[in-house]
């Protein structure tokens, strides 16, 4: 085994927490992990983790050397993405997170191409509707829809997405259709909604003839992954928050109805998140330029 790929494993246990996370982040198996972090304790002979039953922790010895590791990994890093841009050979892996429906329907799709253009990148995508924090989990790039709110991260703006609110019909007969904001609220309606372990209280910004408004709806139950929400939309079981693009082919087809057109949501933003650093490796910015350019040409064929 390498030196390198030891602290490689080391950092991961670190940040990730067991063994069997870093394993699956590094692609071994826990036990092949275990021997890593073993032989690393061997040569430095320190013990460089606290085991539990759940989580490992590092002690004393493990916190000094993985604020070094880390220097290590970030330097040998920089130094192949120098290389690979002197020679027009990108290689090493990719770490990329989406939420699900967008990773679902322009993400994934185009991870097999971009591969075909550049054979020697590995890239490993997760798919999560969780607000995932790429420093402390390793991730080099986020295609988000919202706001940048980190300012350790940088963000390249993509499309500005068009938001509607929209229900199936068989909701709106049974419940009837808002004609205000306000009926969101006053009429009970019930509103579908993206919750995720730490999520904020809910609302709805939507913007009316006295500027942007939040509006604090309320619905029977809620889903950490938007596409069950669109799934309940199309069962009639209430009104939905969502980008035009991904709801526009149930639109066409008359199983969702867009309401409260005079006072939709404001748009937001489809952009490419990444640590500062990253940006210099030339593995990033071909992944986002390549991903920029698809997401523009599938969201406007989707729109049409």
């Amino acid at each position: 085994m390498s030196y390198l790929d030891n602290v490689r494993v080391f950092v991961r246990v670190v940040e990730l927490g067991t063994l069997s996370a870093a394993g699956r982040d590094q692609r071994v198996t826990p036990a092949v992990a275990s021997n890593r972090i073993k032989e690393l304790e061997r040569h430095l002979g320190v013990r460089l983790f606290n085991r539990t039953t759940r989580k490992l922790s590092p002690t004393e010895h493990g916190h000094v050397f993985y604020q070094g590791a880390v220097k290590i990994i970030e330097a040998v890093n920089e130094a192949e993405s120098a290389i690979a841009d002197l020679s027009g050979n990108p290689k090493g892996s990719l770490r990329i997170t989406a939420p699900l429906g967008l990773g679902r329907r322009l993400i994934a799709p185009g991870i097999p191409e971009f591969h075909d253009q550049y054979p020697a990148i590995e890239v490993r995508l997760r798919l999560t509707d969780r607000n995932v924090d790429l420093l402390s989990e390793g991730v080099d790039i986020a295609f988000r829809l919202g706001v940048l709110e980190d300012s350790n991260l940088r963000m390249r703006g993509i499309l500005n997405c068009e938001r509607v609110l929209c229900a199936a019909p068989s909701y709106l007969e049974r419940r009837g259709i808002p004609a205000t904001p306000e009926a969101l609220i006053d009429d009970r309606h019930d509103c579908l909604l993206l919750r995720y372990p730490g999520s904020k209280e809910y609302f709805w910004m939507l913007q009316t003839p006295r500027g942007l408004r939040k509006f604090e709806i309320a619905g029977p139950f809620d889903s950490d992954d938007g596409d069950v929400l669109t799934e309940w939309a199309l069962e009639g079981r209430g009104i939905v928050n969502k980008p035009l693009f991904e709801v526009k082919q149930y639109i066409n087809e008359g199983r969702l109805a867009v309401i409260l057109k005079e006072t939709p949501p404001p748009g937001i933003q489809l952009a490419a998140i990444y640590p500062h650093k990253r940006f210099q490796d030339p593995k990033v910015r071909l992944m986002i330029d390549f991903m920029a350019e698809r997401c523009q040409q599938l969201i406007g064929k989707m729109l049409d």
